[in-house]
């Protein structure tokens, strides 16, 4: 018998073409990355997609979503999933600092490490935070769960990129006036150079650890019946423990820096925002220093195929196929409600990601990865948006 047949064979009746399908996906995946692997400079095109797709199947199997996790601390008291996220900057956090001792021995000096998000910390940035957040909070997701929840069939996800695109190109028309008001003369504060190396891993390990022993303080909801020992349905239809997540995320982000550049979803989609706009005429003639800035707010280029829209597309199938073979696909028809939220709340993430230079897997977790003050900044912003957000909206009765 085949690894297919063995695979289709293990799963219960009605399960096998949805598996035959995601298996094909798969295929997909991996033939694409072949073939771009053995064309002339596409190496870094081919990791990328690889990348993109184990980066989606691990968000989709663990629901690695900073929005889902913080709502179930803030409405349960469940712990678990902020565990996941502080483990996925735990284990970044060491892994960077291998690689930074390895290329920038010496972090004292005026160089930066190359690549890494690492941006300026002002007011401005707060305010990307916050309205993050609050577009988090109004649309249900952060940017990366919108597209791996666009691979399950997510009624608000295709609105919520759109309104992203708006929103992104709301940012680049406001900023010149931030730039030159709170951006250019903002400090771009890496921890190491001030800390060292260990001193910086320490002080962001002494933080984490801090903020871990608290939430385990908290009384734990009731664990789940254990499942059958079935190895397929542990990895492909179980949802995974939000810690083995959460490693996964950290072990990905560490690999993608050193062999890529930092995780990031929003380059390619900031890019093509920003050349949509030009191409209209709604841009103005300059954006001051937005180049010269580390992040992923744009990336420019007339490739039709980038490493982050790879990336992102890797993302997207991979998740698919991932849903498709746990039964989690389920389409479903938009109504108002979907399309108001997922456009506002869009809009508001746009605008955040890109005046912040990136969103919460960009800026939050790959600045935090890589010692950057401004991945700090921009996270706790972010949680208080969400968390006053939230608060308004169901006050108001606007948000479940």
């Amino acid at each position: 018998m085949t690894a297919s047949a063995a695979v289709t064979a293990a799963a219960p009746a009605g399960e096998g073409f949805r598996v035959g399908v995601s298996l094909s996906l798969a295929g997909l995946l991996a033939g694409s990355a072949w073939h771009l692997s053995g064309e002339a400079g596409s190496g870094r095109l081919a990791l990328s997609l690889i990348f993109g797709a184990l980066f989606g199947f691990v968000l989709q199997r663990s629901r690695f979503c900073f929005l889902c996790v913080w709502r179930d601390l803030l409405d349960r008291g469940d712990p678990r999933g902020v565990l996941g996220i502080l483990a996925a900057l735990a284990v970044g956090m060491a892994g960077y600092a291998v690689v930074f001792g390895a290329w920038l021995p010496d972090p004292s000096g005026t160089r930066l490490p190359p690549g890494a998000h690492i941006g300026p910390v002002g007011p401005v940035l707060a305010l990307a935070g916050l309205a993050f957040g609050a577009g988090m909070a109004i649309s249900g997701s952060c940017l990366s769960a919108h597209l791996y929840r666009l691979g399950e069939g997510s009624a608000t996800a295709p609105f919520a990129l759109l309104g992203a695109a708006l929103g992104f190109v709301l940012g680049f028309l406001t900023w010149n006036p931030l730039y030159l008001a709170g951006i250019a003369g903002a400090p771009v504060t890496w921890l190491p150079r001030h800390l060292g190396y260990a001193g910086s891993l320490a002080a962001g390990l002494a933080v984490l650890g801090g903020a871990a022993l608290w939430l385990l303080r908290q009384p734990l909801p009731a664990a789940p019946p254990p499942a059958a020992a079935d190895p397929w349905r542990a990895v492909f239809v179980a949802r995974w423990p939000t810690w083995l997540g959460g490693l996964a995320v950290g072990a990905i982000g560490t690999l993608s820096y050193l062999r890529l550049g930092p995780l990031g979803v929003t380059a390619d989609f900031g890019g093509r925002s920003r050349q949509g706009a030009a191409a209209l005429g709604l841009l103005p003639e300059r954006l001051e220093g937005l180049d010269a800035f580390r992040g992923c707010a744009t990336a420019l280029g007339d490739a039709l195929l980038t490493p982050n829209g790879l990336f992102v597309g890797g993302l997207v199938v991979a998740s698919f196929a991932a849903a498709l073979a746990a039964g989690q696909f389920r389409p479903a028809r938009p109504g108002r409600g979907h399309v108001l939220r997922g456009l506002s709340g869009g809009v508001l993430l746009g605008w955040g990601a890109m005046t912040g230079l990136g969103c919460s897997i960009g800026t939050l977790v790959s600045g935090i990865m890589a010692g950057a003050l401004s991945g700090w900044v921009f996270g706790i912003a972010m949680l208080a948006g969400i968390t006053v957000t939230l608060g308004l909206g169901r006050r108001l009765g606007w948000l479940a």
